[in-house]
């Protein structure tokens, strides 16, 4: 089990002031995105939960402040089309022996493929014994660190390359997705005016129904 030292909480500037308080409990988690030499993509991802003070865990004991009672790490290699081609995980630090018996039941994701449903996907295969909480929510967020890695550097390439967009007279896949990506907001009206209004017929239905 390695140790992590446990590092000072620096208050967060951007909200009000809070109540005078005793830190207890640090999660850290971290995605990382890497182009590979061979074209693949690594996503990987690490989780650890430490406490500021002794923490007396059933299995293993008195624990010091700053030891991780979970850390664990999963690297996903995907293809371009977000499709895992293989996975990698590791547990060194766990509450329980047994957990460690969590890694190989991740093998059964290869072959699928991060988009719609993946949350779904990952229920169906590894959902309730047959997996690990934790590693199903590493898992789970990997996507958007995919997402955040591998289609905006595909298109740098493509414009270094002087390659023309694959799809012009389409969208890109993140509008309509958030608030600020509103096909009707000023974000899509200031960097994307060909696509204001996108799905008409949608548009023109929630308009006929509000007169």
């Amino acid at each position: 089990m390695r140790h992590v030292h446990a590092r000072k909480v620096l208050p967060v500037s951007s909200l009000p002031p809070s109540s005078p308080r005793k830190h207890l409990h640090t999660r850290q988690v971290r995605f990382d995105g890497y182009h590979r030499e061979d074209g693949l993509w690594d996503i990987e991802a690490t989780l650890t939960d430490t406490k500021s003070y002794v923490w007396n865990s059933a299995d293993k004991g008195a624990l010091p402040a700053g030891t991780p009672l979970h850390d664990m790490v999963i690297r996903l290699t995907l293809d371009d089309q977000l499709t895992i081609k293989a996975i990698a995980t590791a547990m060194p630090g766990t509450p329980h022996g047994e957990c460690i018996q969590a890694n190989d039941p991740m093998q059964v994701m290869v072959g699928h493929t991060i988009g719609p449903g993946w949350r779904v996907t990952i229920e169906k295969n590894l959902g309730g014994i047959k997996g690990c909480t934790h590693l199903r929510e590493l898992l789970f967020n990997m996507a958007t660190a995919a997402y955040q890695t591998i289609p905006g550097y595909r298109a740098q390439l493509r414009r270094e390359a002087g390659l023309p967009e694959p799809d012009p007279d389409r969208p890109p896949f993140y509008l309509g997705k958030c608030l600020g990506w509103d096909f009707d907001g000023p974000a899509v009206q200031r960097h994307y005016p060909q696509f204001v209004g996108w799905q008409p017929l949608k548009r023109m239905a929630r308009d006929a129904a509000a007169d």
